[in-house]
């Protein structure tokens, strides 16, 4: 494994603070390695990355972080970009059925476990026999975050292979329709529910580190700490404001 693997971690009982990188930028995720996050976050999906912007983010982090890549969507080109990019999970997004989860999984893994195509720069530096053994690092961590996904959860929960699983709440109170927290926060339960009941880790997006603690308070092994948007986003309001005249 060219670089460090999330598996030791989430074979541990210790919370998983994560930093949820959006802004496509590398320095960004060089910073962010250096503050020791249990790990970081890609957001392939919704950010601003560009497949060699990927590349260099995951090298700029060394041997210090497991780069979690969320895949813009559950295809084996998606999963295979973000895996030949070196990341040490995949997070694939809008698992609704049991069958969206074996295609994730299914492409997550190359053959016999599963189809994915061997190749790519990174995964061949140390030779076909390196690349093997690197897939059995990697980790497959499926986003529930619809309705549907909540009523599957126990079910796709029961499927081997997976490492975690993890809410995504904003994409959950549109498909709810709702964003009472109470409402949201009964399916939240469910799915956290269904994690514990198959020895599965469970993630769920917070926006704050307040947010993060409380989540981890209520039995969530993964939880976002900071995001670069947030961060960057109120340093600059923070800064403005202190200097405004009197």
């Amino acid at each position: 494994m060219l670089f460090p693997s999330l598996k030791p971690i989430l074979a541990g009982n210790a919370a998983i603070d994560l930093v949820w990188l959006a802004l496509g930028s590398a320095p960004m995720a060089e910073f962010a390695a250096h503050a020791r996050p249990a790990a970081i976050v890609l957001d392939l999906q919704h950010g601003l990355w560009e497949r060699g912007t990927v590349e260099a983010a995951i090298a700029s982090t060394g041997q210090r972080v497991p780069v979690i890549a969320r895949c813009a969507d559950n295809t084996h080109a998606a999963i295979a970009q973000a895996l030949d990019a070196g990341a040490a999970s995949v997070l694939v997004p809008l698992i609704e059925t049991v069958d969206d989860a074996r295609r994730a999984l299914d492409a997550s893994r190359y053959p016999p476990r599963g189809s994915r195509s061997a190749g790519g720069v990174r995964p061949l530096l140390g030779g076909v026999a390196a690349m093997l053994e690197a897939d059995t690092q990697v980790s497959v961590g499926l986003m529930i975050e619809t309705v549907a996904g909540v009523e599957n959860a126990q079910a796709i929960a029961a499927l081997p292979g997976i490492d975690y699983l993890f809410i995504g709440t904003g994409d959950l109170s549109l498909s709810r329709g709702s964003s009472d927290p109470d409402v949201i926060g009964h399916d939240c339960a469910q799915v956290l529910a269904a994690a514990r009941a198959h020895g599965l880790p469970c993630g769920i997006y917070t926006g704050s580190a307040e947010a993060a603690r409380q989540a981890h308070g209520q039995g969530y092994r993964m939880a976002v700490a900071a995001s670069d948007i947030d961060l960057l986003k109120q340093g600059l309001q923070s800064a403005l404001a202190a200097a405004a005249p009197a």
